[in-house]
């Protein structure tokens, strides 16, 4: 196979991600996790890792986002067309599923360095001639169907996802389960291990990401027994990962050497999460060059040569003179703004405050928290004007996550006589990039502790945005308050009744916004300008994926 020549000489760490957002036109993702996936590989290239990454087609998408007047969120598929990026290998690998021999197809991916390097991802596909049309629909759809279409989909991802590897030549020294999708990468690992399971450990890392208890996945036995049906590997799924119920999670856990969450506070959620199993953290980075707008790479281009491979070297902005920060920020504000204004007809204006708030709709993360009282927001745009931006899809079975949208609407609707607000809609990563380098501010309202890290606010310091948002995640490590950006509610007691806490944090938010956010950017443009470049010196020179995949290495890989 000419393709892979040259992939397939080393041994490589094999990282299995049931989504990776490889490019805005592939739409193999759906938000955060396929994005800190995409950034995995473009960093690991940059750095010369030798990894192979592992994914699902799912050439329909997750799915493109249409909104009515009333913000009410309908869905359509995403189509695209593997043939356009990638090449269709000729191997194939056969897994059973439902008692059916379901056969897999890989299409090769190759993402190229601005180095040169280059890094192989393979995407599992079934549209297979000879699988029952049921069949060919496995790896249709991110994240759709029902739990039975989920399993099947984690069966092709991780046993058929090893297979692949091994049919295509590739050498494997770990896997890396991102997430508990691909875990079932253990069962084929014992299999080949003689069901030893100190060698099939010796291989696996595993990578939780989220707090949320419904974001492990979980299935009854019932349907397990049914896709699965041999009894031995039930077996082992019982022993290993849950005797009354199979957990994705528990099952990478007890099957994995190293095990790591994604923040110094996640670390010790997960460790309540799961009693008894001990967690390392390695906080996440976003991919500096991929994450940085064209206007501030020119910048750092000129003040900073060499910083796209090397961000560290980012700490070095403070050398860039503040008439030059802030001009490249009003040119990728304006480009912002010229696009929501061509979008949804608002008339936002170049020189208001703009304040951005861009997450997956769903309810803990709070995207109305900002609209709790109204006759406060009121009162800090009469201190200074402000406008808002929002954009995120809310999953299609999340009828509370569709609820919130609707109310934003409504809150456009209600305050159009005095705040400018617009919603954009069908959030992917081209959309993201003008968001995170075009607002003033960038808005995070968690309710804690479920942001596992987050990730979009490292984006924006990196185009010298200011984060203004509650103290979880990853915020908890890269705030300062007043220097790198601002906190709402930090050092409040977590014992305290949840209404409490919310209370605090709702007026620290509009206290923060009306006497110190507001008169900063208006009244005193020299601190503003300072508190951005300090946004990018001692923030964006730290959580980017470059540190973080150096830790992987030494940490978890080596």
């Amino acid at each position: 196979m000419d393709e892979l020549e040259g992939f397939t000489r080393r041994e490589k760490i094999a990282y299995f991600s049931m989504e990776i957002g490889l490019k805005n036109e592939i739409s193999t993702y759906s938000g955060g996790l396929g994005i800190l996936a995409g950034d995995v590989i473009r960093a690991s290239c940059d750095l010369s890792i030798p990894l192979v990454g592992v994914t699902l087609v799912s050439k329909k998408g997750y799915f493109s986002q249409q909104l009515d007047e009333k913000g009410r969120q309908s869905e359509s598929e995403k189509n695209w067309s593997p043939a356009d990026h990638m090449t269709l290998m000729p191997e194939e690998v056969v897994v059973r599923i439902q008692n059916r021999d379901v056969r897999i197809k890989a299409w090769l991916y190759e993402h190229r360095s601005l180095t040169e390097e280059r890094i192989p991802v393979i995407l599992l596909d079934t549209d297979v001639e000879g699988n029952s049309p049921e069949d060919r629909k496995i790896t249709d759809y991110l994240y759709g169907g029902d739990s039975r279409y989920r399993l099947k989909q984690e069966i092709v991802l991780g046993i058929g996802g090893v297979r692949m590897l091994d049919r295509l030549g590739f050498r494997i020294s770990k896997y890396h389960m991102n997430e508990g999708h691909s875990s079932l990468l253990t069962l084929e690992l014992l299999r080949r291990n003689e069901m030893d399971s100190g060698r099939v450990k010796d291989l696996c890392v595993f990578t939780t990401h989220t707090p949320v208890a419904s974001g492990h996945d979980r299935f009854p036995y019932e349907l397990v027994r049914e896709v699965i049906e041999d009894e031995k590997q039930i077996e082992a799924l019982k022993k290993y990962g849950g005797e009354d119920e199979l957990n994705m999670t528990v099952l990478a856990l007890n099957l994995s050497d190293y095990i790591n969450g994604v923040a110094k506070r996640h670390r010790e959620i997960s460790e309540k999460m799961f009693p008894g199993y001990k967690f390392k953290s390695i906080t996440n980075g976003v991919h500096s060059y991929t994450w940085v707008c064209p206007q501030f790479r020119e910048l750092y281009d000129r003040h900073i040569p060499g910083w796209a491979n090397e961000p560290e070297l980012l700490v070095r902005v403070k050398n860039v003179p503040n008439d030059e920060i802030w001009q490249a920020h009003k040119d990728a504000k304006k480009e912002l703004i010229d696009l929501v204004n061509r979008k949804t007809g608002v008339h936002m204006d170049y020189d208001t405050l703009t304040i951005g708030f861009a997450r997956r709709m769903t309810e803990y993360k709070r995207p109305a928290f900002i609209f709790s009282d109204l006759e406060r927001l009121r009162r800090v745009n009469r201190a200074g004007r402000i406008q808002l931006i929002f954009a995120g899809k809310a999953h299609p079975a999340d009828i509370r996550g569709k609820q919130i949208i609707e109310e934003l609407f409504a809150h456009m609707e209600n305050l159009s006589d005095t705040i400018k607000i617009a919603f954009l809609e069908d959030y992917d990563m081209g959309l993201a990039l003008k968001l995170v380098s075009g607002v003033d501010v960038w808005l995070n309202t968690p309710k804690r502790p479920f942001e596992a890290s987050g990730t979009s606010g490292m984006k924006a310091a990196h185009n010298a945005v200011v984060n203004f948002s509650v103290p979880d995640g990853w915020w908890i490590e890269g705030c300062v308050p007043g220097v790198t950006g601002y906190s709402i509610g930090a050092g409040i007691d977590a014992d305290r009744p949840p209404e409490e806490i919310e209370e605090i944090e709702r007026d620290d938010l509009y206290n923060k916004l009306e006497y110190i956010i507001v008169p900063k950017y208006y009244k005193r443009r020299d601190e503003w300008v300072s508190i951005m470049k300090n946004s990018v010196e001692l923030i964006a020179y730290y959580f980017n994926c470059h540190r973080m995949m150096r830790r992987y290495v030494t940490e978890a890989y080596l």
